[in-house]
């Protein structure tokens, strides 16, 4: 689909706008978590790329010289084109970071380490995640650029790919939280339905045991859910909403900090889900600004 330059800039300074305002309010903690420092990098490079673009728009040379390359206004759209490719192809290797780390943090794997050894991992895999992806754009993927053919002082409009990967992905990732939720509440309850014998207890009293595990363990992950939909609410209904809707959104505006924060929630969610025979032994939760994670084990 076909946007004006205008609204490419108006979009990319609103999400440089939301990005920052997220870091601002997580400063305190942002560096606790991978998510975390990928978020403050995705701001950098929105930033960058945002600044860039309007100042090859508004340059009234026509060029612009960068680090020696001469970049006139076709510049604006294959810089955005490729931006969105990128983020597109950082979806997924971004969760599944992100969830290792939560998981790492939720069961106490990462107690050992310190807060300065963990920073410097974690930006290493985020800056190895955008070499990565920018390296797969640039020599493995088939995208072709989309380019009008006419004069760069007449040039006021670009081609950009509209996706709805963020949604699947959405879809995907709650599917999976379901299914870790019945997946700690199941296999406990269909045990405390069959008569469990020992050589030194009688079997009522087994059984008495096994139930007095299920239940924290079930409530557990009812407050794990009930908290991260009494947030996440009105953010999943519209995108249940867009996701009916003929329509996409712009691949340039398909990462930003909103959707880490979302995911980063969603993520707790299913490690805390995943993890939930841990429960007991939590030694603490990744931050987050929007869930307040209090739960009664």
């Amino acid at each position: 689909m076909f946007i004006s330059i205008t609204s490419v800039l108006l979009g990319l300074g609103v999400k440089c706008l939301l990005n920052w305002t997220l870091v601002f309010l997580q400063r305190n903690h942002i560096c606790r978590s991978f998510l975390g420092l990928f978020g403050v990098s995705l701001t950098v490079v929105d930033t960058a790329v945002t600044l860039t673009v309007t100042t090859l728009h508004s340059c009234s040379n026509g060029f612009v010289v960068l680090l020696g390359l001469k970049l006139t206004r076709y510049h604006v759209c294959l810089l955005v084109q490729i931006l969105g490719e990128v983020y597109r192809v950082l979806q997924w290797p971004v969760i599944v970071a992100a969830g290792l780390d939560h998981f790492c943090i939720i069961t106490r794997r990462l107690q050992g380490v310190t807060f300065r050894a963990k920073w410097i991992v974690c930006s290493c895999v985020a800056g190895f995640l955008w070499n990565l992806a920018a390296l797969y754009v640039f020599l493995l993927s088939d995208v072709v650029p989309v380019l009008e053919d006419v004069s760069h002082h007449q040039m006021h409009r670009c081609w950009v790919l509209h996706t709805a990967r963020i949604l699947s992905i959405a879809v995907l990732l709650l599917l999976i939280l379901g299914c870790a939720a019945l997946h700690a509440g199941r296999p406990l309850v269909l045990r405390c339905n069959v008569p469990q014998l020992s050589l030194n207890e009688p079997p009522l009293k087994n059984q008495i045991t096994s139930q007095s595990q299920t239940h924290p363990r079930i409530s557990f992950v009812h407050q794990t859910l009930c908290i991260f939909l009494k947030t996440w609410t009105p953010f999943l209904v519209f995108l249940a909403v867009f996701l009916l809707l003929p329509v996409g959104i712009p691949s340039y505006l398909d990462l930003n900090v909103a959707w880490l924060c979302f995911l980063n929630s969603l993520l707790i969610a299913v490690a805390l889900c995943a993890a939930s025979q841990l429960s007991q032994g939590l030694a603490a939760l990744p931050p987050d600004i929007f869930c307040e994670w209090k739960l009664n084990f």
